[in-house]
């Protein structure tokens, strides 16, 4: 029996100088030996004004537009992509951030507890191994205590809404993802819990980006912004 195929969505604006060893980190995974934990890489380039698109190509990644601002569109657009591809759509979909703050060679640990049975969502949890200046000050307290008030409300343990996640296929259609922007992490996990998903959290590091600006932290509107619709998203799906 084969191993379950994997597909990778990675969101992407702006991020030439990261997006090339990004990838190239992730397709390592392509041409592992025996059977591999990846068989496609999707970067979805989300309205990028530089070479992003070019770079990941280059690197040996599908590119597909996502020219409607927000993190929720990318996702979407790389979903839409994988649902109508030749082979159809993959076991198990991934997720990463472009910047270069996730660490590919820990994909599989993510991967193994859904390959198990053991879950059907996989969290990727900075909390405990993330560089100290991955996260900002106002990102690690609103993370605290957007998690805070996702335990109140729907009775779910968790540590973080990391992007570095895992999630079996047929699990995600069924959840019925809509949200076009920062909300589209809380949302996955707030519509799980709601859903009975089996959901596990692993501990993965946390890079500082290494180029580029963050659309969250870099900007006072990309911190209220995703503040507001974490929050949002917490209170209308209850």
């Amino acid at each position: 029996m084969g191993r379950m195929s994997c597909a990778l969505v990675i969101p992407a604006l702006n991020e030439e100088g990261a997006i090339g060893e990004v990838v190239g980190g992730f397709a390592a995974l392509l041409r592992s030996e025996g059977e591999p934990w990846l068989d496609e890489i999707v970067v979805a380039d989300n309205g990028s004004v530089d070479a992003t698109a070019e770079v990941a190509r280059r690197a040996g990644a599908s590119v597909v537009p996502a020219p409607q601002r927000g993190y929720g569109n990318a996702c979407i657009a790389g979903l839409a992509h994988l649902a109508a591809r030749r082979g159809g759509p993959p076991d198990v979909v991934a997720f990463a951030d472009g910047d270069g703050a996730n660490v590919p060679e820990e994909l599989p640990d993510l991967l193994r507890p859904l390959e198990r049975g053991e879950a059907e969502l996989v969290i990727g949890s900075r909390v405990r191994r993330g560089d100290d200046d991955a996260l900002t000050l106002p990102q690690r307290f609103g993370n605290r205590f957007a998690t805070l008030l996702f335990r109140r409300l729907y009775g779910v343990v968790a540590t973080d809404l990391g992007p570095f996640r895992a999630i079996r296929w047929g699990i995600l259609v069924g959840l019925g993802m809509n949200d076009r922007d920062y909300g589209w992490t809380m949302e996955m996990q707030v519509k799980a819990a709601k859903a009975g998903v089996r959901t596990v959290e692993v501990d993965v590091s946390n890079k500082a980006r290494t180029a580029g600006q963050s659309k969250v932290s870099g900007t006072v509107r990309g911190v209220v912004g995703a503040g507001y619709k974490i929050l949002r998203t917490l209170v209308v799906y209850r």
